[in-house]
């Protein structure tokens, strides 16, 4: 494949090159040009473990899955329903105008087949992103792509930028995995108050360079109430994984994202170490370490020195509490590539916060006190039910903010599964974890864990009334999204 740089990005007005037949992800594309880009909503088939699979995918004219732009330009798209039913995409990361979000009902209509609607809005800050769709249970069905900002400013000819997308993967129907849940699959069970530390909830789990912390005492954390047939690294198993070309001694890129649909990892580097750079498309003071917690719809951008000399080495995602894993593999022309078992030697322990705590934003929210304060408090009904506030999307009562005022939202989580809590239309700093407050990291995805709390602080700059979900999708499809609305 030809190594693909950032002055090239720049210099180019259509980057040319490949990489394997199987890796549209990792192929070099066009910026945003003058003309609308189109991405079209389509069906395709992948193979898993030799078997097809039907899936959807959000595609260029030219075949490019997802879209790649740089920061200052805009945001010029025209969304295609090539499918045979309604569907509707949502820009994850980015801050469009509310209109332009991708929500049903919310900010648009479903678009219905045929149809196609037309986005454009400015590009105000670079990083890693993606979108999906936010129609029913589509987003399971792979109705996901990358979605890359660059910062034109930044001109590291020596790196190589890898981009990955993490999926879970099932042959079933999601709407029959649902009606399972909620006829009863799954036991509701409320946490008990874990108290200020949160100890209670399990919050527990390696830093950068994992070493896994037994858990506390406590009741026991629900991690899945969805099982999969496979677990996918740009559309691939870890029996046949995408194995990315790289220079001896080169420096590569990583940039890589969890759009399972119920399905936090640990990122496993092996003999790498990395230097995490960013957080959700927001840069950090780095930390260098080889595994890190990756939560359901966050994403990490890592960089990694790599040995001078031949090799291969894997880049793993592997589910927590468990031993499956996925990945794909960094290999030098001549590095020998060895078949990989889709299990690690051990299961890995719950995600949890420990490298949350450890985050520091590279540039902060502007210190300031809050000017309201909102608490959202998760609980689970049986019968599937869940709820903010006591209330399931359509019954809720909106969290209000105005226009310029600092905002803090502390997110309690009183059920036995940890959520992905995630805010459509802002930025936010994560301000405190069971009530120990610090300046930790921008994100626009948090997980709050069982029994415990985050709070989260924004500024209220965008006018409109905004989702904010847990981003477990069938948490969302059962209740569990309220929103963020302006006062006018």
């Amino acid at each position: 494949m030809h190594h693909f740089t950032r002055r090239q990005f720049l210099t180019s007005t259509a980057a040319l090159g490949a990489a394997s037949a199987a890796s549209s992800l990792l192929m070099p594309v066009r910026a945003l040009a003058e003309s609308p880009t189109v991405i079209r909503a389509e069906n395709r088939v992948i193979e898993v473990r030799g078997k097809p699979a039907k899936v959807f995918g959000l595609i260029q004219p030219d075949g490019t899955h997802g879209l790649y732009a740089q920061a200052g330009e805009r945001f010029r798209v025209t969304l295609e329903n090539g499918v045979d039913e309604p569907i509707l995409v949502h820009w994850h990361g980015l801050t469009p105008p509310v209109e332009q979000d991708g929500v049903p009902d919310l900010s648009q209509p479903p678009l219905e087949p045929g149809g196609r609607y037309d986005y454009d809005f400015p590009l105000t800050r670079p990083g890693t992103n993606w979108m999906h769709s936010h129609l029913g249970l589509q987003e399971q069905l792979l109705m996901a792509a990358p979605l890359i900002v660059r910062d034109p400013a930044e001109d590291h000819e020596d790196v190589q930028e890898v981009v990955v997308m993490f999926h879970d993967f099932t042959f079933r129907d999601p709407e029959e995995i649902l009606a399972e849940l909620q006829g009863g699959g799954h036991a509701a069970h409320a946490a008990p108050d874990a108290g200020h530390d949160g100890h209670g909830a399990m919050d527990h789990g390696a830093g950068g360079h994992g070493g896994h912390a037994m858990p506390d005492a406590g009741p026991a954390v629900h991690l899945h109430d969805v099982e999969y047939d496979a677990f996918l690294a740009n559309d691939r198993t870890l029996d046949d994984p995408e194995v990315v070309r790289v220079e001896r001694g080169g420096r590569v890129q990583l940039r890589l994202i969890n759009g399972a649909t119920a399905t936090s990892f640990w990122l496993d580097l092996g003999e790498l170490e990395g230097r995490l750079v960013a957080v959700d498309g927001m840069a950090i003071v780095p930390i260098a370490g080889s595994r890190f917690e990756f939560a359901i719809a966050q994403r990490l951008d890592l960089l990694l020195d790599l040995p001078n000399e031949e090799g291969a080495w894997p880049v793993l995602a592997i589910r927590e509490g468990e031993r499956a894993r996925t990945g794909i593999v960094l290999a030098t022309r001549n590095g020998t590539v060895g078949r990989l078992s889709e299990e690690a030697d051990a299961a890995v322990p719950a995600v949890g916060l420990e490298l949350e705590r450890r985050l520091r934003a590279a540039h902060a929210l502007e210190q300031r006190q809050p000017d309201r304060r909102h608490t959202l408090t998760i609980t689970e009904a049986p019968g599937y039910h869940w709820k903010l506030n006591g209330a399931a999307h359509g019954d809720h009562e909106p969290l209000r903010v105005a226009q310029g005022e600092r905002v803090e939202i502390t997110i309690v989580d009183r059920t036995t599964m940890a959520h992905p809590m995630h805010l459509h239309g802002h930025h936010f700093q994560v301000v405190a974890i069971n009530g120990e407050h610090f300046a930790g990291a921008m994100r626009d995805t948090v997980l709050v864990p069982a029994g415990g709390s985050v709070t989260i602080a924004f500024d209220a700059e965008n006018p409109g009334e905004w989702a904010f979900h847990c981003h477990q999708l069938y948490h969302m499809a059962s209740g569990m999204m309220t929103t963020v609305t302006y006062e006018s």
